[in-house]
């Protein structure tokens, strides 16, 4: 007797988890989200202000694809949280722990993205994957992929 995918598929599954667990993975996988937009927007700012000096509302929102209203709005909370200070006429800057967590969130996407090269990737899929995955991995998961890619030598960009 032959044995069909989905059946095997089916066996391979596993029952549903604990309720606890289950409601802290969804916990955790809202924090992230909404912890993305932060470190996604103060790594943006650091770059920016490496590259050219200043980052411009205008240019914030042309490198995420959005609407100069949606950066407004985001660069209040941003503020507000303490992340960046805006000077009028002299764009957005990174408060030290702004400039802290742009560096955190630029280490991790840089091991995630060498990790996924690591398992052959190429380049472009890694680079916007990375993107997303860095901020739904725990530390514990990171540094599994720096140890990982220690033992194979750092393959170094």
């Amino acid at each position: 007797m032959r044995v069909g995918k989905s059946e095997k598929l089916e066996a391979a599954t596993p029952s549903l988890i604990d309720a606890q667990v289950h409601m802290e993975s969804f916990r955790q996988v809202r924090e992230a989200r909404r912890a993305e937009l932060v470190e996604d927007y103060v790594e943006l700012i650091s770059d920016l202000l490496v590259d050219g000096g200043e980052a411009r509302q205008v240019d914030i929102a042309a490198r995420l694809g959005v609407a100069q209203p949606t950066v407004a709005k985001m660069l209040k909370r941003l503020v507000r949280d303490g992340w960046v200070v805006q000077r009028p006429y002299r764009g957005v800057f990174l408060t030290p722990a702004g400039e802290a967590l742009a560096a955190s969130s630029r280490q991790r996407h840089q091991i995630v993205e060498r990790f996924l090269l690591a398992l052959g990737i190429d380049e472009a899929t890694a680079r916007r994957d990375a993107e997303g995955i860095e901020h739904h991995v725990s530390e514990a998961t990171v540094a599994a992929f720096a140890a990982f890619l220690d033992r194979q030598g750092g393959l170094a960009k």
